[in-house]
């Protein structure tokens, strides 16, 4: 892990991820190094100093990608778009749910990511699932030259990721590489579900989950008989237990196991293991939509595997990093032990050998992120060579 702020882990674990969504080291040390004695401070003033450095830089990659639009460059534009949407990202995740200018803030991120996108030719496409008298919003990324119907994995988010962000990390261009297309979705409580929509999280994920394979079963370049799912972090709950209770998945991959998230709230509660987000509490009762936090306690006592997994009769595949500080591994191992009537059950523990020990490899996702999308291209009838 790329400890940058050694006295601050939430804070660098926001540095790493942006790191593996495509930032520039160069860039980091301009908008990090005078946030040294910030990165000391509460979670107000500290986060309000690491905004305004990484919005700042996001500002100026828009107007230098501005300047290259108008001598024709939209190669170099499309890369500081995407770059400075990686930022704004990064900036928004930090925020409390209620600062002022999130949302407009969020709405900065979409607009750049788009525009990058746009500009480079990136094989991604903005999509609508239909969901109740709404719509979940996700990116489609097509596997090339996959015949007709190709597999595809769908792909979900943890407590505070979205789907611009999995999408910058690199699974849906792996899985593209070998045959195997990708959805990547803000399911509620994440993304443009949550901040758009008022789409609060829910414990029984197949609701949403359903709708998504509803939509795919339309659609003529998909195979519906070979569709998997893949979540990470908290996804590592709501991936399983969607797989559970909708049969028609066919196969199902964590990326960072989270059998019983009730469990970690009580210990974080007695302040065990890492935040990922600041103003924690905060955050987690808007992403529920719970009034307090006795109330999202009673609402994460319904956040757990226990009971669920000997339902699932697909491929399944379990994977955690060795020295994750939110969740601990014994998790990993209490999945996979319950996924009794898996055909192929698999658990991967990332170790320093390969990297990738930390949560949900934040620290190091290439190999790890190859390692699923073999398995998962196995699975689903892709191909791992050329």
């Amino acid at each position: 892990m790329f400890r940058y702020f050694p006295t601050n882990y939430v804070w660098d674990l926001s540095v790493n991820l942006a790191i593996e969504m495509g930032a520039r080291i160069g860039e980091i040390e301009e908008m990090c190094g005078p946030l040294q004695e910030a990165a000391r401070q509460p979670d107000a003033e500290g986060t309000r100093a690491f905004r305004e450095a990484w919005v700042k830089k996001a500002d100026l990659l828009c107007e230098l990608a501005a300047e290259d639009e108008g001598r024709g460059r939209t190669l170099s534009a499309g890369e500081k778009y995407r770059r400075a949407a990686v930022y704004l990202i990064t900036a928004e995740r930090m925020l409390a749910h209620d600062a002022p200018g999130r949302i407009d803030l969020y709405r900065r991120l979409l607009a750049a990511f788009d525009k990058g996108v746009a500009l480079r030719g990136e094989n991604c496409e903005r999509v609508r699932i239909p969901y109740g008298d709404s719509h979940l919003s996700g990116l489609l990324v097509k596997a090339p030259n996959a015949g007709t119907r190709s597999p595809l994995l769908v792909q979900v988010n943890g407590l505070d990721s979205t789907k611009e962000m999995k999408y910058f990390v690199g699974l849906p261009a792996w899985l593209a590489e070998r045959g195997v297309s990708s959805l990547i979705v803000d399911q509620p409580g994440t993304g443009e579900a949550l901040r758009l929509q008022g789409m609060h999280a829910v414990y029984n994920s197949e609701v949403w989950a359903s709708k998504i394979v509803d939509w795919l079963e339309t659609r003529d370049d998909v195979d519906p008989k070979r569709i998997g799912m893949e979540g990470v972090s908290l996804g590592g709950y709501y991936c399983p237990r969607a797989v559970a209770f909708e049969p028609r998945f066919a196969c199902g991959v964590v990326w960072g196991a989270n059998h019983d998230w009730r469990d970690v709230q009580k210990k974080r509660l007695q302040r065990e293991g890492n935040f990922p987000v600041p103003h924690y509490w905060k955050h987690v009762c808007w992403v529920w939509g719970a009034k307090d936090i006795d109330d999202f306690m009673r609402i994460a006592e319904g956040v757990h595997l226990d009971g669920v997994l000997d339902r699932i009769k697909v491929p399944f595949l379990v994977t955690h990093g060795e020295k994750d500080s939110q969740i601990p591994v014994a998790w990993a191992h209490r999945t996979y032990e319950q996924l009794v009537n898996s055909p192929k059950r698999e658990l991967k523990i990332f170790t320093d050998r390969e990297g990738g020990v930390q949560h949900s490899s934040f620290d190091n996702s290439i190999n790890a992120g190859h390692l699923i999308a073999d398995w998962v291209a196995e699975t689903l009838g892709g191909h791992t060579s050329l």
